[in-house]
């Protein structure tokens, strides 16, 4: 209970944090393995909760000091722009969310972004939320069966460049790869997932 009472603080702490926080998917996949958490889906659970909410609070925070206070007229009203077209694609900006949401990568300036807008943050928290506990199990149990098998690969050979080292490195690289030859903007505007030609 007071582990997860921790968990929960620490990473909401880590999400209301604009810049220089380290990713909420290391962390947890950090405590994982550390403290041998079997349940990761309670894991995942706890701290997709977590970010989700640290997230809305600093999407909050950005309306309020930063459209509050640092925002000039000009800038508002071209914010005030990108509201209305966004107000129109509700289920564009909900898939963002999701798909945004499934990778690591840090989600700080889309809330920030998002919060400046000023529109309801009910509609962002559900896909994120749905996003974020897919990708923190997936991670967190892929970072505890990484480190065991690397454990055991080197208790058993004295390297590390055993043959799951090597298929995760692989993995990794396809996945970089994949993610680069993906057509970004024809899966946005035509909603269809194709791969860019070289």
């Amino acid at each position: 209970m007071i582990t997860t009472i921790l968990v929960f603080v620490s990473v909401l702490a880590l999400n209301v944090i604009p810049i220089f926080a380290p990713p909420t998917w290391l962390v947890l996949s950090a405590i994982a393995v550390h403290y041998k958490i079997g349940n990761i889906l309670f894991l995942a659970f706890t701290g997709a909760t977590a970010a989700t909410l640290g997230r809305l609070i600093l999407a909050k925070l950005s309306n309020k000091i930063i459209r509050g206070w640092l925002l000039g007229e000009g800038s508002k009203k071209n914010v005030d722009d990108l509201k209305k077209h966004l107000e129109k694609r509700r289920t564009l900006t909900f898939g963002i969310f999701l798909f945004y949401a499934f990778g690591p990568l840090p989600s700080n300036q889309l809330f920030i972004a998002y919060g400046l807008t000023n529109l309801p943050l009910k509609s962002i928290a559900l896909p994120f939320f749905l996003g974020r506990i897919t990708s923190y199990a997936i991670l967190s149990f892929t970072a505890s069966e990484v480190t065991r098998k690397l454990a055991y690969q080197f208790i058993k050979t004295g390297s590390f460049f055993g043959f799951y080292f090597i298929i995760s490195q692989l993995v990794t690289i396809f996945t970089i790869y994949l993610f680069a030859r993906i057509d970004w903007h024809a899966l946005f505007t035509e909603k269809k997932l194709k791969l860019i030609k070289r």
